[in-house]
C-alpha cells in the first residue's frame, strides 16, 4: 500500500513511518522540512495548512494526518488542527484517495478552556463529515525515543538548579501514557482492518500514574534524590501568562485535567505490545546502559 503521512518527519511520524515500512508499505512522509531520518522512506516538502505540495496524494492509497502542535509559535492551533485537516481532506476528495487515519488527542472535545482540545475536536468533525473511509485515534501522552514530555520537559524539570523539584498543586492528576511503537502499530493495523472504518479509538498504556508518580520515575531514573515540593496552582497560572513562560495557560489546563482512558475497545481490535513506560524510560532519557 502507498501511504502518505502528513507530519511524517517528527517524533510520532518517524515511529509510524518505520512501522509502515517494515510492514511493506511504500511510505511518503510529508512535512514542511521535507526531510527525515529513515532510509527507504520518501520525504517530501509540503504545507498542509497552505495546501502546498498535496498533489503528491494523487498517487496514494491512504493518508495519515499526524500534524499537530502543543504550543503556538510560528503556527496556530487553528492552522494546523483545522485548516490543515480541511486542506488534506479536500485534496483526498479531489484525487480519489479514500482511506484516512486522523490522530487527534485524548480529551479532544468542544467547550473546554483548551484551544488545543477545541481545535482537535473540530478537526475530528471535518474528518467525520468528509465522506472518506476514516478512523480516528486519540492517544494519551505518547512516550518513546525522541519524545518531548519525558525526554525534555520532565528531564529538564528534574535537572533544574533548585534545591527541590516543583510540582504543580497536588500532582494527583492521572495519566495513562502510551508507547509510540504501540500507537504506530495500531495505525498500521487499522489500514488492514475494515472493521475500524468509521470508528474512534482511545489509545492508552497498560498503567495509570499520577503526575507526581511520573516525575518520581524520571527523578529516580536520573539518579536524583531531590525532594518534590508542591507549589500553588495559582503561582503557575500567573507564571504561564508571562512572555516566554515554560508552560502556556492551555498546557497548564490540560496538565491539571489529567489524561487517561479505558483500554478495552482498543485492546479488542489491535494486537499491541502494550509496553510499559518503565521499559522505555532509560532509552528516552539517554541513560540506557549507564
Amino acid at each position: 500500500m502507498n501511504t502518505a503521512i502528513v507530519g511524517g518527519s517528527g517524533f510520532l511520524g518517524t515511529h509510524v513511518a518505520r512501522t509502515l515500512f517494515k510492514r511493506g508499505h511504500e511510505v511518503l512522509a510529508l512535512s514542511r522540512r521535507g526531510r527525515g531520518p529513515l532510509e527507504g522512506v520518501r520525504y517530501l516538502k509540503a504545507d498542509a495548512a497552505k495546501g502546498e505540495g498535496l498533489e503528491i496524494l494523487a498517487g496514494a492509497d491512504a493518508a495519515i494526518y499526524l500534524a499537530g502542535i502543543i504550543r503556538e509559535r510560528d503556527q496556530t492551533f487553528e492552522v494546523v488542527h483545522v485548516e490543515g485537516v480541511r486542506r488534506v481532506v479536500e485534496a483526498m476528495q479531489a484525487f480519489g484517495v479514500r482511506r484516512l487515519l486522523f490522530v487527534s488527542a485524548l480529551g479532544a472535545r468542544r467547550g473546554t478552556k483548551s484551544r488545543y482540545f477545541e481545535t482537535k475536536a473540530r478537526g475530528e468533525e471535518i474528518v467525520r463529515a468528509s465522506g472518506l473511509g476514516w478512523t480516528i485515534f486519540r492517544p494519551s501522552l505518547i512516550f518513546g525515543e525522541g519524545d518531548e514530555f519525558f525526554g525534555r520537559i520532565l528531564k529538564g524539570l528534574v535537572r533544574m538548579p533548585l534545591p527541590f523539584i516543583p510540582i504543580i498543586g497536588s500532582g494527583d492528576y492521572p495519566f495513562r501514557p502510551v508507547w509510540a511503537g504501540d500507537v504506530a502499530e495500531a495505525l498500521s493495523q487499522s489500514l488492514e482492518k475494515p472493521e475500524t472504518l468509521a470508528e474512534a479509538y482511545d489509545l492508552v498504556g497498560p498503567k495509570e500514574y499520577t503526575y507526581r508518580e511520573l516525575v518520581l520515575l524520571v527523578r529516580d531514573a536520573l539518579g536524583s534524590k531531590m525532594p518534590l515540593l508542591s507549589l500553588p496552582v495559582g503561582f503557575f497560572s500567573a507564571l504561564s501568562r508571562l512572555p516566554g513562560a515554560p508552560m502556556t495557560p492551555d498546557q497548564l489546563f490540560m496538565l491539571l485535567e489529567g489524561n487517561t482512558g479505558d483500554p478495552v475497545k482498543m485492546r479488542t481490535v489491535f494486537e499491541l505490545q502494550w509496553r510499559r513506560l518503565e521499559e522505555e524510560l532509560p532509552r528516552i532519557l539517554g541513560i540506557e546502559g549507564t
